[in-house]
């Protein structure tokens, strides 16, 4: 008789301590659960052995990276449904560890053992990133981390990204149909440019510059000279060669990089467009040190960076271990006010911070069906399991964008002079 699907589903209400939000189909064809609900589709009995030995959220990642796990149905909401569980409950609940004294745990614990198989721990799938945690955020350890998630491959990313090759939140003038993903990202980067008051003449520093779309965008519609950096060998060659052929090469430097070695300030500008999420809490006030020595007097740096929530104790926090081992390996968020007090620790003056965490719900989303149009395609650019990684990562990214769990922030800062005249107008925003 097949009947994995009931055991399972009350194995999990049992563990989790409420009713299962989705329907469950297993490997024996058996199903149980809430109809009219996302179904998630346990494949083989590999899966639970995935959660056995790694609870919590790094376990499910696994099963859904090997492909023992899947969703049938609307995947936004399976993961909306299933956020509370994973992501929204205290520590000891999410990662299934309640006290072995519970006899109804240690019954449960027992139905999923036998219902798993093998006792032996099934090996994590080839796309985790597997590196020692000691020498974090060196010279070495950020190029290697910068290697795993950005040199998948130029060809996947303009798939995912679109044609702007701007891999950060779009600044979206109505949400689509009305606005596009090719007319957001190009008015973030105008947006950014008006920031930074670019104009010929004006120097600008792009600190992680990606694939160039705003070193390009300086030169080519504001008239400055760029250099932008990168330690993404593959990211520099496609850079360098859409600046040839726009015809900016005497306008635009591209070099890898790390921006601690940056040495020929000073500059007019510097834009750090998603890039601080990559620099860790024990270098921000190094990072920030070293921008604000790269400025001139009255320079302005726009730092563009994704913020988490403010935790009531700080030293509780943990990086995501799905987005830890699979997608930015060493990376870290930090709230806006940590990084608002770092900043002017180094010795700005922070003039406007701007949210636009809805922008990236969106932006998101885009990519999202970008990649699921494509996925044929992305599948043979760079594997069923990196390709579902992307998929999990950007549709989670989007939830809790909406949900307000992360957001995202434009801080505008500048290196004030002594005399205090900062050169920004006396009504820098204007309100709708």
């Amino acid at each position: 008789m097949a009947d994995a699907a009931p055991r399972l589903k009350g194995i999990l209400e049992q563990l989790i301590g409420t009713p299962l939000p989705v329907r469950v189909r297993a490997w024996d064809g058996s199903q149980a659960g809430p109809p009219d609900t996302p179904t998630l589709v346990v494949r083989n009995r590999r899966a639970l052995r995935h959660l056995l030995w790694k609870p919590g959220e790094l376990g499910l990642a696994r099963a859904w990276v090997a492909d023992d796990l899947a969703v049938e149905g609307d995947l936004y909401t399976a993961l909306d449904r299933l956020s509370g569980l994973i992501w929204e409950r205290d520590e000891e609940t999410r990662t299934l560890t309640r006290s072995l004294r519970d006899p109804g745990f240690r019954s449960a614990v027992r139905g999923l053992l036998a219902l798993a198989g093998s006792p032996l721990p099934p090996a994590p799938p080839p796309e985790e990133a597997r590196r020692p945690r000691r020498g974090l955020h060196t010279r070495h350890s950020d190029r290697r981390a910068i290697s795993h998630h950005y040199d998948v491959g130029n060809d996947f990313y303009e798939l995912v990204l679109g044609p702007s090759m701007v891999y950060s939140c779009a600044y979206w003038p109505a949400p689509p149909p009305r606005g596009t993903l090719e007319q957001a990202q190009h008015d973030k980067l105008e947006l950014v440019a008006r920031k930074l008051a670019l104009e010929p003449g004006r120097r600008l520093l792009d600190v992680g510059c990606g694939w160039g779309s705003m070193a390009v965008h300086a030169a080519r519609d504001h008239g400055v000279d760029v250099v932008g950096v990168t330690l993404s060998q593959e990211q520099a060659a496609y850079a360098r060669k859409r600046v040839a052929d726009e015809g900016l090469t005497d306008r635009i430097e591209i070099r890898v990089q790390d921006y601690r070695d940056v040495t020929d300030g000073p500059y007019d500008a510097i834009s750090s467009i998603g890039m601080a999420e990559h620099v860790g809490s024990r270098r921000y006030l190094e990072y920030a040190t070293a921008l604000h020595r790269l400025l001139k007097p009255g320079g302005r740096l726009l730092n563009h960076q994704i913020a988490r929530r403010p935790q009531r104790d700080e030293t509780t926090y943990r990086v995501d271990e799905f987005i830890d081992a699979y997608v930015f390996p060493d990376g870290e968020l930090a709230p806006l006010g940590s990084t608002v007090t770092l900043l002017e620790r180094a010795g700005f003056e922070v003039r406007d911070v701007e949210s636009i965490r809805e922008h990236y719900a969106l932006t998101l989303r885009g990519w999202v069906a970008n990649l699921e149009s494509g996925w044929s395609r992305a599948v043979a650019l760079t594997g069923p399991g990196r390709a579902r990684v992307w998929q999990l990562y950007m549709a989670a990214s989007a939830l809790a964008f909406e949900r307000n769990r992360i957001g995202v922030n434009q801080v505008l800062a500048v290196r004030t002079p002594e005399s205090g005249a900062c050169a920004l107008p006396l009504r820098s925003r204007t309100w709708n």
